[in-house]
């Protein structure tokens, strides 16, 4: 807390508490006893590996009841600091063959991939366990309720994930998608739940919002435009944001300051590409707090999703990415140079200045374990591939992208733990 200096007095005179400056005092340390955890865990990024986030971002009571919740986490568990633990007994949590939703951009089996470890890694808190992930629950949850994944194809596979572990026990002629524009939404008839899936990469306007194509390499976000995707959202009762890839094109972000996209004459300024985020998290608070009830609702944001392009960053060959890599990283403190840092840190200066309830599910760190989990060349190639490629399978390996089932599934275990245990 930044001092105010001191008025000076002409005449000495003995010093003494006053009234109000007691009273002040009085009342940060009652904010100290509120929000101990989260000062504790925001000061604590400091010297840390990687900002924790888990905390700061929900500024609500200890002792109050969240929306859905129905017990909480055992003091001190973190569910995001742990390892990844062998478990072929209950992994994975569905078959591939099983969940026709999946997209072909998704379904490693399918399209070669030879082996299936990936698939049987459960992930383990230190000191602590997972709730086991209860479809009957979720859904009897969801009834009567809408529930919506919002931003990139990233979260789009974790939508898909949460339809898979959810469709198997809800009857053929009861459920159905359907994809309109940016939306999709998978619905539950005997449930009167929807399940959604909206495009939006910047969560703002942009230039790349069309859901199918949208492949700009000169990418420009509009200031203030979140409504524009925002009147879609209305009426949501469980959302899901996530947004960062798609900022990531240099150091330097394009920002349409006025006007449409459609004007002959633009008004764009550059900045740098984190105050580029900053602004498009400040724009996604001001819509979760004017339109999300915090007594009704909730609201979920994922941390980065990494990526594995450059094996040089695990002690690999230099040209190497993720492209034929089965076994995952083994340095607890691994964090690769495409998760930049400084994301981290605007998402923990805007949050834990923000009252707006909003829990965070850092899965940056357990997924930079991963390597082994992407789809790599094992996925549906939209364009025929180049003698070239073909004789260098790593020059077109995905390496952003994540099987299913696999490593987004667990993404939904901590989104589950979160909701009903927090």
């Amino acid at each position: 807390m930044k001092q105010r200096s001191s008025l000076s007095s002409p005449l000495l005179r003995k010093p003494r508490l006053s009234p109000s400056l007691f009273i002040i005092l009085a009342f940060i340390l009652f904010v100290t006893v509120l929000y101990g955890e989260d000062f504790t865990c925001i000061l604590s990024q400091l010297g840390s590996n990687y900002p924790n986030l888990d905390r700061p971002i929900s500024r609500t009571q200890k002792n109050k009841k969240l929306p859905f919740a129905i017990g909480k986490t055992d003091n001190g568990c973190d569910i995001f600091s742990g390892k990844w633990v062998w478990d072929e007994s209950n992994r994975p949590l569905y078959q591939e063959s099983e969940c026709p939703y999946i997209q072909p951009q998704l379904t490693c089996q399918e399209h070669g991939r030879p082996d299936r470890d990936y698939q049987f890694w459960r992930w383990q808190p230190n000191g602590c366990s997972l709730p086991s992930f209860n479809a009957s629950l979720m859904l009897e949850t969801l009834r009567g309720k809408r529930m919506m994944f919002v931003g990139d194809s990233l979260n789009r596979g974790q939508y898909v994930s949460m339809i898979c572990l959810l469709h198997s026990i809800i009857p053929e002629e009861s459920k159905s998608m359907k994809t309109r524009g940016s939306l999709t939404v998978f619905t539950a008839k005997d449930y009167n739940a929807t399940i959604e899936f909206y495009w939006a990469p910047f969560l703002v306007e942009s230039n790349s919002d069309d859901a199918v194509i949208h492949r700009v390499s000169d990418r420009i976000v509009r200031k203030g435009s979140i409504n524009k995707h925002g009147r879609h959202w209305k009426g949501v009762d469980i959302m899901v944001f996530n947004t960062y890839l798609w900022w990531m094109t240099g150091l330097e972000f394009r920002i349409l300051q006025n006007g449409s996209f459609d004007d002959e004459v633009k008004d764009i300024v550059e900045v740098s590409t984190e105050e580029a985020y900053r602004m498009g998290m400040r724009s996604m608070l001001r819509w979760v707090k004017k339109n999300m009830n915090p007594k009704k609702t909730r609201v979920f944001f994922t941390s980065m999703s990494p990526s594995h392009q450059k094996s040089i960053d695990w002690g690999g060959d230099s040209n190497g990415n993720c492209y034929n890599q089965t076994s995952m990283i083994q340095d607890p403190t691994y964090w690769g140079s495409d998760c930049r840092k400084s994301i981290m840190q605007v998402i923990s200066q805007v949050f834990s200045k923000s009252k707006v309830p909003i829990t965070f599910l850092n899965i940056t760190q357990l997924s930079s374990y991963r390597k082994d989990a992407h789809t790599s060349i094992y996925k549906k190639q939209w364009n025929p591939l180049t003698p070239e490629q073909l004789a260098n399978p790593a020059s077109y390996a995905d390496c952003v992208h994540w099987c299913l089932p696999g490593l987004q599934d667990t993404w939904n275990e901590l989104l589950f733990a979160k909701l009903f245990y927090p």
